[in-house]
């Protein structure tokens, strides 16, 4: 089977629910270089392959990615085929069709929202106006190469009573504006230029048909391009409400875990932020559960439970079901969590902790539990990493303290290349540290690299391990949490911009 789903314009919110379901069951997703690489997400089990990108390699004919759809369809693959915007409008679509046809491959074409469509949402410029124009015509700068002479009436496309849409309209902009305006289209037509449409770094510019050559030039703007041409262009401002989002035109990367980051990337890109992610460090089971074995099956003699992280949580609890076992398992012992987030976690298990912390660290946790200590036996579920303040301090004060580790955090080796190569170039304006984990591990993966970036710490102790590496922290979260690094990166972003 093969899907041909429309990806939209760039923004991965705007893919659809039937879209995001075909890529969660496909065994193979060809993907067009345009498409947001976060849509690849809903498809985790999948192989990827990228039909080609301008400027990095080789780009894929037509008649391979024909044979790549049907090779693996044949294959018994769930196969998608993703492409940018819509599949019906200057996609392909019609080849690649009579292709899966020809083969006996069955097909099915989910809808995507085109660039043109966008356009009108997101860079805030009507396609139609009760005053102005009544009628939308699609058209493509770039005709296919062979032809004997354009397939594109311009006489016609002068006399349209309605809004001009142009795709594919950059290096041919001075061919087809000419050619308009020959036909009698005035120079003076309102006309905008819109790149990248619904991404985070949008672009629009204002201009006429006449100067859309120039401008084009004069700001360098490279595609992808739409290009507007039409008096509702010129029916009011435009109201660009993109562009007024908090961290519009920031990159930041994101550097959690892959299995943890989905809240921190939507609330940055929720607010305008291009998103990457370049996990530093892995998450894993430990190389010997028997010490867990071991805790699981003496719970009884345990005062106090001790969470110092939502990985914690899962992994003790997780094995704690593995092994047979249920929540009554955990007896009368009390439970502490070491932060907001570690808390969330545990009453997703239907459990509530006893003591959280007013400050997301280990000093807090220690403080809180300290005080009645004194002969109380505490288990401490840890990662095969951390600090030792917590058991140094609770021993300190009398308590008996058992710790297992749950889980291994390992750091991650290999950066990803584009993601160096960004960093490299300065394209890169935040880099967002959760741990002191992740920062040591970033060093590790990007060296002198990170300064060209600035780095967002989510507490103190953090901010404290970046300077003993070396390197300034730009933002520290005033809230231990996803949400208090978040408004960190906010607050630092809106001074600059006052």
């Amino acid at each position: 089977m093969v899907y041909l789903v429309g990806a939209g314009p760039g923004d991965p919110g705007l893919l659809t629910l039937r879209g995001q379901r075909c890529l969660s069951r496909a065994d193979v997703v060809l993907y067009d270089y345009l498409v947001n690489p976060r849509i690849l997400q809903h498809a985790p089990q999948a192989e990827k392959i990228c039909l080609g990108r301008h400027g990095h390699g080789r780009i894929l004919s037509q008649e391979e990615i024909n044979r790549l759809m049907v090779e693996r369809a044949q294959a018994g693959k769930c196969v998608v085929r993703l492409k940018g915007g819509d599949p019906a409008v200057f996609a392909h679509m019609g080849e690649e069709l009579a292709a899966l046809a020809e083969a006996g491959v069955s097909y099915e074409v989910v809808p995507g929202i085109t660039a043109a469509l966008a356009v009108g949402s997101h860079a805030g410029i009507m396609l139609t106006h009760r005053d102005a124009a009544s009628a939308v015509a699609l058209v493509t700068g770039r005709e296919c190469d062979g032809k004997d002479e354009s397939a594109i009436d311009y006489a016609a496309l002068a006399d349209f009573p309605g809004t001009l849409v142009f795709y594919m309209g950059v290096t041919s902009a001075e061919t087809w504006t000419r050619s308009l305006i020959a036909a009698g289209k005035s120079g003076a037509t309102p006309a905008a230029i819109i790149r990248r449409c619904s991404w985070p770094d949008q672009q629009v510019f204002a201009c006429t048909l006449q100067s859309v050559p120039t401008t084009i030039a004069q700001r360098r703007i490279r595609p992808p391009v739409v290009v507007v041409v039409g008096e509702t262009v010129g029916t009011g401002p435009i109201r660009n409400w993109l562009s007024q989002r908090a961290l519009m035109g920031l990159r930041i990367l994101v550097t959690r875990p892959e299995h943890q980051c989905e809240e921190l990337i939507d609330a940055l890109a929720e607010l305008g932020a291009d998103v990457l992610l370049q996990p530093a460090i892995e998450i894993a089971s430990p190389d010997d559960w028997s010490p867990v074995d071991t805790a699981l099956s003496e719970l009884e003699r345990f005062d106090w439970i001790v969470f110092s992280s939502a990985n914690g949580v899962r992994a003790f609890l997780d094995r704690l079901f593995q092994s047979g076992r249920d929540l009554r398992t955990l007896g009368r012992a009390r439970l502490a969590a070491i932060g907001p987030g570690t808390a969330d976690e545990m009453r997703r298990y239907f459990l509530t902790p006893d003591v959280v912390p007013t400050e997301f660290r280990a000093e807090s946790l220690a403080a809180a539990l300290e005080v009645a200590a004194h002969g109380k036996h505490f288990l401490l579920i840890r990662a095969s990493r951390g600090r030792e303040v917590l058991a140094q301090r609770l021993t300190a004060a009398g308590g008996h303290v058992a710790e297992i580790v749950a889980y291994q955090s390992r750091d991650v080796l290999t950066p990803d290349s584009e993601v160096m190569r960004l960093l490299q170039a300065g394209q890169i304006d935040w880099v967002t540290v959760s741990s002191s984990a992740i920062a040591h591990a970033l060093v590790g993966l990007f060296g002198d690299a990170l300064r060209s970036a600035k780095l967002a710490s989510i507490s103190p102790v953090t901010s404290a391990t970046l300077s003993e590496l070396g390197l300034p922290v730009a933002a520290e979260a005033r809230q231990y949490t996803m949400d208090g690094l978040v408004a960190a990166i906010r607050s630092a972003a809106q001074r600059k911009t006052d």
